[in-house]
């Protein structure tokens, strides 16, 4: 079965049919380093993190490739309130990017090209857009003329004529048209420039992901992929120049995730309700977060709240606890055949449904799905009075190989001692407040973190199973 992709160019799903057979060309956009990364930027690299580990699941060779923009008005405002430079700014929050998402589980890109490492090669370009009529140069900026290229608006479906000239179009007395944006702008007083046939200045937005994709992955590529805020103006813009220079399809197929909402609120900064992921991984596992994110299908909005992850954390424990319950169980286990096939089956039937589900246009939502159905299967097979070696491993590799697609590891998180004396004294209180629910679930969780309790005349003691 082929995988099927939704394609934003078309508005439906398609196979997957890269332009060299076994191999992907994937470019993400990625975050501008001016700040911490936002719960906004997480979502992208988690889920495009997600596709590169499904198709190389799948066997495809991928050449991934994801943008740092290290300099703009954002970074020099930046510098400007630290009281440092931009390249200073950008380097200690590439550091930092490197850091969140690491630690959110996504693998670093093939090359992660930076605008002031590329600064020839996006000046060249520019140069070439001149050259062919597609661009002019305005008292130091250097504009793309938008009505040149005949099928601007295809991506994000809308005609030139529509567009409406100060929704996210910047509005310029330099300009010959309004619909026109900027390549290059002229240097202001005391900005960070470079030198250029149109005088000192830097690239405008768009421009940069045109060159550094044609860099590094060629004129056409792939898959082009972003959140949906990008698809209009600066995805849109990028095909516009990109195929007006080489006259061939930039990217065959565009990928976009939804939007992230804040306690069922947009997220801004004007409402107060910006969330770094920076913060979010100190208070909450990592893995949690990113579970979190694949819960729901990439292209729907996902609401993010406190309860929310505190009930993903609860979901993604069951998964590990049946694991390490089958792992406890290997060393009781025998090289018993009876029923094992029958047993094997059914495990690669759901191996088989996972793989369904996400050639379905990366459906991690139903794919995890999936994964509790194996869990309760593992759970029925632990209630066997003899199990075998072999199952036990059949089912140990499919939850190991399936995780790994989506990012995630096996390995329960560690409680401090700390922690694990809180509980034990929370649970005291519940006993003697007669609230055996309470103190059974405590209970319960500690003995699934493998912490062994021993009631004794003197108090309750625990230790590491």
């Amino acid at each position: 079965m082929a995988i099927q992709l939704y394609n934003t160019l078309t508005r439906k799903k398609e196979d997957f049919i890269p332009l060299e057979e076994g191999k992907v060309k994937m470019y993400v956009c990625g975050p501008t380093v001016y700040n911490y990364i936002h719960i906004g930027n997480a979502r992208p690299a988690i889920v495009f993190d997600t596709v590169r580990r499904y198709l190389e699941f799948r066997g495809f060779d991928v050449q991934y490739v994801s943008n740092f923009t290290d300099v703009d008005d954002k970074l020099i405002r930046a510098a400007n309130q630290l009281g440092t430079d931009v390249p200073t700014v950008a380097e200690r929050f590439i550091n930092a990017y490197f850091e969140d998402v690491s630690a959110l589980g996504c693998k670093k890109a093939d090359v992660h090209p930076r605008v002031m490492e590329n600064m020839d090669i996006i000046i060249d370009f520019i140069s070439e857009l001149v050259e062919k009529g597609y661009a002019y140069e305005s008292e130091g900026d250097v504009y793309f003329r938008t009505r040149s290229f005949d099928e601007y608006g295809k991506l994000s479906h809308q005609s030139i004529d529509d567009l409406q000239v100060g929704a996210r179009i910047e509005v310029g007395d330099k300009k010959q048209d309004d619909l026109d944006f900027a390549l290059w702008k002229a240097a202001k007083e005391g900005e960070i420039y470079w030198e250029s046939p149109w005088g000192i200045g830097r690239p405008g937005w768009h421009i940069e992901c045109s060159a550094m994709a044609k860099k590094y992955l060629g004129d056409t590529i792939d898959i082009h992929a972003g959140g949906q805020d990008l698809t209009f103006p600066h995805h849109e813009n990028e095909i516009a120049q990109s195929e007006a220079l080489s006259g061939k399809l930039f990217s065959r197929y565009w990928m976009h995730n939804g939007y992230i909402n804040i306690d069922n609120e947009k997220m801004s900064k004007s409402l107060g309700n910006f969330v770094l992921v920076h913060d979010i991984i100190k208070q909450h596992n990592p893995q949690v977060v990113r579970f979190f994110m694949l819960s729901v299908h990439y292209r729907n909005p996902i609401n993010y709240s406190e309860e929310l992850l505190e009930s993903t954390k609860a979901a993604l424990e069951r998964l590990t606890t049946s694991y390490q319950n089958l792992k406890h169980r290997k060393d009781a286990s025998t090289d018993l055949t009876h029923n094992n096939q029958e047993w094997l089956e059914k495990i690669a039937a759901l191996r088989k449904q996972f793989i369904e589900a996400m050639d379905d246009d990366f459906n991690t939502a139903k794919a995890i799905s999936v994964l509790f159905d194996l869990s309760k299967l593992a759970n029925y097979y632990l209630l066997e009075k003899n199990t075998a070696i072999e199952v036990i491993d059949a089912f140990t590799k499919q939850f190991e190989e399936l995780f790994q697609v989506l990012g995630l590891t096996m390995e329960k998180e560690e409680m401090l001692d700390e922690e694990i004396d809180a509980l034990i004294e929370k649970r005291i209180q519940a006993r003697k407040d007669r609230n055996f629910q309470l103190s059974d679930q405590i209970r319960d969780q500690l003995k699934d973190m493998n912490i062994i309790l021993e009631d004794t005349p003197q108090g309750t003691r625990w230790k590491r199973g």
